[in-house]
């Protein structure tokens, strides 16, 4: 277990902004963990989680206490079963999956961060969410001080949300488990409009498990969703903000709103959400109320160029920078549209 003071925060997470923290412990082992984080909760140290730092956005004063980056490692795969530890790199698990032939997570491809950050967020893209594979999660629960596992039903959730994000202060996440599909190389159904149009198929059909994943690897590249350093509109979050979820009366003064500002004839997106709920796509309310692709060029801090939900650091922007223009966005399209977005990563010290 390495341990560092006054240590830089901003390498390890993907916008590349935030301050140091106190103290900085690397664990490597579910122990150290562990231990880490009771020493936080017996000395009443605040403690931050960092797992792939692919959804935090940490401020600029940094972290006053123990930062504990979680870089365990393991991969099991017995049949169709397949067990993460918290600290493995999720894109290489997805990959690892997909070479053994077995479906179920293959839509989730090129998504950064580590694989105990799946279910806290109930990772999800291009028609798939982890919800649908894991059946169990094993997390430390800093209540009862013991390890304990939760099952599928057990872990609440929901788009976007889990019990351990309802719960934040309460479960650290140590393993992962997944139950997947041998489709003999086959992917599940295509569930996403926009894939199933790129490998010309209809929804619900199967492709080759190596197709559906390259071809969601091209799309995330297009929007700029694969981490590349070179590269400033990956130099994000992914997504910023979720697609909102409304009541059918929220959908109808939105709808109205639409209507005013755009014309009758203009559509806003609609999906069922259930009960009675409808989603709808905040990258379009973003972009129809002004904020197109590559929004505030020539500020540190701006829109990609590849994707109108992705807020960016083009290399000299601090987290201030990055607060000003989400906030700027927030404001205009509940101006524009009544309807306020809310962000998907994790603010530490700051808020939106």
């Amino acid at each position: 277990m390495q341990e560092l003071h006054d240590a830089p925060l901003a390498p390890l997470t993907t916008f590349r902004l935030g301050g140091p923290a106190t103290r900085l412990i690397t664990a490597t082992t579910d122990a150290e963990v562990i231990a880490a984080v009771r020493d936080a909760d017996d000395t009443g140290t605040p403690l931050l989680l960092i797992g792939g730092g692919s959804n935090l956005v940490i401020g600029d004063k940094g972290f006053d206490g123990t930062a504990l980056h979680i870089a365990t490692r393991g991969l099991t795969l017995d049949g169709t079963t397949l067990e993460l530890a918290a600290g493995e790199i999720w894109s290489d698990a997805v990959a690892r999956t997909v070479e053994a032939g077995l479906a179920g997570v293959e839509c989730l491809a090129g998504i950064p961060g580590s694989a105990g950050a799946t279910p806290i967020q109930n990772v999800g893209a291009y028609g798939q969410e982890v919800s649908s594979t894991i059946t169990e999660v094993t997390a430390y629960d800093r209540r009862s001080q013991e390890t304990v596992a939760l099952s599928n039903a057990a872990c609440d959730f929901s788009y976007r949300h889990s019990r351990f994000k309802a719960e934040p202060e309460r479960y650290v996440v140590l393993r992962v488990r997944f139950e997947l599909e041998d489709a003999r190389g086959f992917s599940a159904p295509v569930r996403y409009a926009e894939t199933a149009r790129a490998l010309g198929v209809e929804p619900g059909d199967r492709v080759r498990l190596t197709a559906a994943r390259d071809t969601v690897l091209k799309l995330r590249a297009g929007k700029g969703m694969v981490l590349n350093p070179d590269d400033h509109d990956t130099w994000s979050a992914g997504s910023f903000f979720t697609n909102p979820i409304l009541t059918d009366e929220e959908f109808a003064a939105f709808r109205a709103r639409v209507a005013e500002r755009l014309g009758d004839a203009v559509e806003p997106p609609a999906f069922p959400a259930g009960d009675g709920r409808i989603k709808t796509s905040a990258a379009w309310l973003i972009d129809k109320a002004g904020f197109t692709k590559g929004y505030g060029a020539g500020r540190p801090a701006r829109i990609s160029t590849k994707h109108t939900l992705a807020l960016t650091n083009r290399g000299e922007a601090t987290t201030e920078d990055l607060l000003a223009l989400a906030r700027e966005v927030v404001a205009g399209v509940r101006d524009a549209f009544g309807v306020t977005l809310v962000n998907e990563p994790v603010t530490v010290g700051v808020r939106l």
